[in-house]
């Protein structure tokens, strides 16, 4: 009898810690996501709040580049706004609840809307710099990939004038002739907005870059950004996820351009997100064990863009079988803490300032402003899932890097050869 009590008591004290830990577990989980509102909220909220009343140029404190280049630095506005927008459509576009995330996704919605209105109203103080310089181009993809990524929440809502504003201010844009390089998608993109709100569009600037991006693939998941090859996260940027967004809408709608049927464009693009997925694995492998990873190449002070294709896999479901959903949300947590936990990030109004981890503006490049650095947002792109979804509920996982330096069984990698 002794006996069974004690295995009873043993038991009951096992499903106390089994509970305890399971607790723990979800309280972790929790604060993931609400880390990563909070976060991304932090960094809409002082972009949005005084958009949407006009006056993002009026507070926005403005820095650029000490070897800025000279050109109209109010293309600062529109590169925040953009960019910002592309990484924090996914989010919006979740349906509205009473939970306090749902109270400030809301919020920022209802900026967002609002500033999407001031951005090309000619009338407007934060009218966008739409019809100088070439940099609007770049940042014109930004807004229409936000578009195409929400298209119910962020373009259907608008006015007739709005949208028919937005459509002329994007055909204009083709007064500018892309360099041979990422900046081809960048018009991709425009044109595949167009297309996808049944607006006249140039067939080429979309059938012109897809050949040349894919000319441009060196192997093993890379591409390069022209004729030469470069070391730096480009990959991360532009190339992979603009790349991947317009064959997406092209298969989507059974638009073929120069694939003569649908099965040749679903090939591509399954191609294609194959390599976004070895690129995945290799971002993933950059995370250190203590959430840092490797500073290398032009456009560091674009922090967390680093990571937009292993987010943007996240959010699509398509993580490669060799990385579990648990695994990649620890490391870019682990990661994004260290990062925005440093002082220096933000100035004394809460705008972005240049620099990597902190402020450290001599490490902007010539066309940088702290306008470029909303990039940083299309990390939060897993936020487009809803919060009971398994990206955010499995149980945490120990990344590649972290399970090799504390001695622990890892996968070995391989390179692909398509």
């Amino acid at each position: 009898m002794r006996k069974l009590i004690l295995l009873f008591s043993a038991a009951f004290f096992f499903c106390l810690i089994a509970k305890a830990q399971d607790n723990n577990a979800k309280n972790n989980i929790t604060d993931d996501r609400t880390y990563w509102t909070s976060t991304l909220y932090k960094i809409a909220e002082p972009v949005l709040s005084n958009m949407s009343k006009g006056e993002l140029a009026k507070n926005m404190q403005l820095e650029v580049s000490p070897t800025w280049d000279g050109r109209d630095s109010r293309v600062t506005y529109m590169e925040c706004f953009g960019r910002l927008m592309s990484g924090l459509a996914p989010w919006l576009s979740l349906p509205d609840d009473n939970t306090a995330e749902g109270v400030q996704r809301k919020q920022l919605r209802e900026w967002a809307l609002k500033s999407y209105v001031h951005a090309v109203d000619p009338d407007s103080p934060d009218y966008l710099l739409w019809r100088n310089e070439g940099q609007p181009l770049v940042d014109a993809a930004y807004i229409a990939s936000s578009f195409l990524r929400a298209p119910k929440q962020l373009w259907e809502p608008l006015d007739e004038l709005t949208k028919k504003r937005y459509i002329e201010e994007f055909q204009q844009l083709r007064r500018i002739e892309p360099p041979y390089t990422n900046w081809l998608l960048f018009s991709a993109v425009v044109e595949t907005f167009l297309m996808s709100v049944n607006a006249q569009f140039d067939t080429y600037r979309i059938s012109s870059a897809l050949h040349k991006i894919d000319e441009w693939y060196v192997g093993d998941g890379w591409y390069s950004d022209g004729e030469h090859f470069a070391f730096d996260y480009y990959n991360s940027y532009v190339i992979q996820p603009m790349y991947i967004l317009v064959l997406q809408s092209l298969a989507d709608r059974k638009i073929y351009l120069w694939r003569k049927n649908q099965d040749g464009m679903r090939a591509h693009l399954e191609t294609a997100t194959k390599r976004m997925q070895r690129f995945g694995i290799i971002l993933e492998r950059f995370v250190s064990p203590e959430g840092s990873f490797p500073v290398f190449g032009r456009s560091m002070t674009y922090r967390m863009g680093v990571f937009q294709p292993l987010a943007l896999l996240s959010w699509k479901e398509n993580l490669p079988e060799e990385l579990s959903e648990g695994q990649v949300r620890s490391a870019l947590t682990c990661v994004m803490k260290r990062m925005f936990s440093q002082e220096g990030n933000f100035n004394d109004k809460g705008f972005l300032q240049l620099g990597f981890a902190g402020h450290q503006p001599d490490l902007a490049d010539w066309y940088t402003n702290n306008g470029s650095l909303y990039i940083t947002s299309e990390v939060f792109l897993p936020l487009g899932l809803p919060a009971n979804h398994s990206f955010w509920t499995s149980p945490a996982e120990d990344w590649t890097s972290k399970k090799a330096w504390e001695g622990k069984s890892f996968p070995k990698d391989h390179s692909i050869s398509y």
